[in-house]
């Protein structure tokens, strides 16, 4: 967390404890990962309650959105059935993301909180991507996701043929690289997130120590860009990397074969 006290600024990498619970830790990021799960699951109660025949005009644009989302998917896909089946997975890894990341310029975020017997500050929201944990357990989700959606399309054995593959040594060398690369996901999935809202948090703290007046309006639209996006990124190269999971190794003859739409 970044905060400015009167020696200068504060900045703390790991999330705040409030407090815990049946021995589980409480930290601030997680109050502010619950805040927004619960107003999405209020908004989409709203949004998704009285459906209409005849859409009125936040009906219209939702389905609007949904229909252009399905046909990207299906293109990228090449089925309409698989588009249907990844499209949940997909649009709640980015409307998280990204409405995780546009709660952080809420007012109250960083501002509301309990001051300490020594005299500090414990903000009761965090943003939460600024959490190492958070990322971690959205890549965690993503690669397992990925994995588990390669083996139920391709099979078991034809999946594991991309990694274990004693049929050459280059094969051997190529899959063992391709472990590797599968392994490493973990790591730039959860650091990429995290390091971009992290790194936003104290250039605008900087910033407004600096030059209150001037700089944090124009890098908080800024941020506010790169919120939306990173949550875009994330669930594209989940898309993607989904993509390249259920295609099928190199067959005798050195094609790839497309999975069948699962119906």
């Amino acid at each position: 967390m970044v905060s400015m006290k009167e020696s200068g600024l504060h900045i703390s990498l790991a999330a705040e404890r409030l407090g815990t619970l049946w021995g589980i830790p409480i930290t601030n990021t997680l109050v502010a990962e619950w805040t927004v799960m619960i107003l999405l699951m209020v908004t989409a109660f709203f949004v998704g309650r009285n459906p209409r025949l005849i859409p009125g005009k936040v009906q219209n644009f939702f389905e609007l959105l949904l229909e252009f989302v399905l046909n990207y998917m299906e293109q990228i896909f090449g089925s309409r059935a698989l588009a249907i089946r990844f499209f949940p997975l997909v649009v709640t890894i980015f409307i998280f993301v990204a409405c995780a990341n546009l709660f952080d310029f809420l007012p109250f975020v960083g501002s509301v909180g309990f001051t300490t017997t020594g005299g500090g500050f414990i903000p009761l929201f965090r943003p939460v991507n600024t959490d190492l944990n958070v990322t971690l357990a959205l890549a965690i989700i993503s690669v397992l996701s990925i994995e588990i959606s390669g083996i139920v399309v391709v099979g078991f054995f034809k999946y594991a043929s991309k990694f274990i593959n004693f049929s050459s040594p280059l094969n051997f060398v190529v899959g063992i690289i391709e472990l590797v690369s599968e392994l490493s996901r973990f790591i730039s999935f959860s650091f990429r997130l995290f390091g971009n809202i992290f790194a936003g948090e104290v250039l605008l703290a900087v910033a407004g120590y600096f030059l209150p007046y001037v700089l944090p309006v124009p890098i908080m639209m800024f941020e506010t860009f790169v919120g939306i996006v990173q949550g875009a990124v994330f669930a594209m190269l989940t898309l993607f990397f989904i993509k390249l999971a259920i295609v099928e190794p190199h067959s005798a003859g050195g094609h790839k074969h497309e999975p069948e739409a699962a119906h």
